[in-house]
């Protein structure tokens, strides 16, 4: 199973649009992934609906994608606190993840990727080499909230179909 997680609790963030826009790419290639926003997600406590959370969807997933934007160099803390909160050796041990960030400026989070990268490695989570930075984020959306840029979108395809072929092969 597959879920991607858009790495912010902010609304309307270009980071959600980035996140549905792979979704709808992963579902052209045949794959329906589940798509966790962290708006509205109260990380902060392990309540009914945090426990929810991770049994219904972070729980069954194997392959997960995270698209995170550049926070002050690094990812959002909101991401953090997900991983602090929950219980790591029932939820992210032992997984595949993919990570691509995206920023406003010229470096598309490269930095926030390497702290994620190593987070999850921690976690014991298996992370995708090729790390995915989309710079200028908001040049590349169009009124929908959709990537139009073919050299971006033809990386994304890439780094998808190479994810894909990777994670099938590394059980």
């Amino acid at each position: 199973m597959y879920t991607i997680i858009s790495g912010t609790n902010r609304v309307g963030s270009n980071t959600l649009k980035v996140a549905k826009q792979y979704q709808i790419i992963l579902k052209e290639k045949g794959i329906d992934a589940g798509l966790l926003s962290l708006e509205g997600v109260n990380v902060m406590n392990r309540d009914a609906d945090f426990e929810k959370l991770e049994t219904d969807i972070l729980m069954p997933t194997s392959n997960l994608i995270f698209i995170t934007p550049e926070y002050n160099g690094s990812f959002p803390g909101v991401l953090k606190m997900l991983f602090d909160t929950s219980k790591s050796n029932k939820i992210w041990w032992h997984k595949k993840a993919l990570i691509t960030g995206i920023s406003s400026g010229r470096a598309g989070n490269l930095r926030g990727n390497d702290h994620l990268a190593a987070v999850l490695n921690y976690l014991k989570i298996t992370v995708y080499p090729n790390q995915l930075p989309i710079s200028v984020i908001d040049k590349l959306l169009d009124e929908y909230g959709n990537i139009t840029d073919e050299n971006t979108l033809n990386a994304i395809n890439q780094q998808l179909d190479d994810f894909i072929i990777w994670s099938s092969k590394h059980k």
